[in-house]
């Protein structure tokens, strides 16, 4: 979507954002409370900005469970999982959340910005299937909600809270129309989506604020996922990587037949091997760290890059900034320092869960 549908909320509220889309919104102007919100109460997230792809047909389930990493034929009608597309060397080169809406209709959340490239990337493995592809992100205006008191939250909006397992939805009738509620892994934790028309996302966003769910921008929602160690498309992942390196384990089949990539995760999981890992790091400074800066340990007396960073957030769990970055194997033990750059500053590996 070009703007956010919440756009008018977060102008009227003076909220903090470098454009229009949800995904810059950067705080309603108190970060500890936000952060606090996702973790002992409630978080609503404005991520309207996601595609979607629904991909259709006679032979759509063929089609996907033979291209993808997920078990396809195991959904039900309802039901769903993360997903991604490898190319033949194992890579990633799409990440989704994937669902079942019909017997022969499957619906592909994507990253921002990310539904052509997924229509364009699966077009490439359709020949005389009887399948089709459409972008229908103009429709697509989903909120995200995480807490420990989301589920409570929910209810008293919406009635009864389906009961679901991860990535399992249902579509409920509420005050403004059809509401579709999916428990989905959200910051590292189990939390919902709602998706309905775009135009009733506003009413949605403004009744869950009202019922006690904190409006949260990209700062508290950057110090949630670094401290579950969360990546995301585009920041931490791209088509470099290989599942196993970026923690996507929820995201691909090891019993199913074979799909593009399989055979080397599956030697992957089998043999091990990764050359890098994605780490988590605390560093001894409050400054944020740039994308793409090389770690660096000395090693029998001289310095050797052995990784690179890809995200910073404070992190409240443990009071200084914390990296996601990778970090090759044989250097990833806890308690193992490195410097950032060239600069004077350091970063240190930290046991994980970061957050008790």
């Amino acid at each position: 979507m070009t703007d956010s549908p919440i756009l008018p909320y977060h102008q009227r509220t003076g909220a903090r954002m470098l454009g229009t889309a949800g995904s810059t919104l950067l705080t309603y102007g108190d970060v500890p409370a936000e952060y606090r919100a996702g973790l002992d109460d409630a978080i609503i997230l404005d991520c309207t900005d996601r595609g979607m792809v629904h991909v259709s047909g006679a032979d759509a389930l063929e089609f996907l469970h033979h291209i993808t990493s997920c078990d396809v034929h195991a959904l039900r009608k309802g039901q769903g999982n993360a997903g991604l597309l490898l190319d033949g060397k194992g890579k990633v080169l799409q990440m989704f959340d994937l669902a079942r809406s019909a017997e022969d209709r499957f619906e592909l959340s994507t990253p921002p910005g990310q539904a052509a490239e997924l229509i364009a990337a699966l077009d490439m493995y359709i020949f005389t299937e009887d399948v089709q592809l459409s972008d229908e992100s103009e429709g697509h205006a989903p909120i995200d909600m995480v807490g420990s008191h989301a589920g409570m939250v929910l209810g008293s909006v919406v009635g009864e809270v389906p009961e679901a397992l991860l990535h399992h939805f249902e579509t409920v009738e509420s005050d403004w129309g059809p509401l579709r509620i999916t428990n989905l892994p959200i910051l590292g934790t189990a939390g919902w989506r709602l998706d309905g028309r775009p135009e009733q996302m506003l009413e949605v966003w403004e009744t869950l604020a009202n019922s006690g769910a904190v409006p949260g921008g990209m700062v508290a929602r950057d110090s949630l996922r670094v401290e579950a160690v969360n990546p995301v498309w585009g920041v931490d992942i791209d088509a470099s990587v290989y599942p196993q390196e970026a923690r996507l384990e929820a995201a691909f089949s090891l019993t199913k037949g074979c799909y593009i990539g399989q055979e080397v995760v599956a030697k992957i999981d089998t043999y091990g091997g990764l050359n890098k890992r994605l780490m988590a790091l605390r560093v001894d400074h409050d400054d944020p760290i740039a994308t793409g800066t090389r770690l660096w340990r000395e090693v029998g007396g001289v310095w050797r890059d052995l990784g690179v960073s890809t995200s910073w957030a404070y992190s409240f769990a443990l009071d200084c900034g914390l990296l996601l970055a990778y970090v090759k194997r044989k250097h990833q033990d806890d308690g193992t320092v490195f410097r950032l750059g060239d600069g004077p500053g350091m970063a240190t590996i930290v046991p994980e869960p970061i957050r008790p």
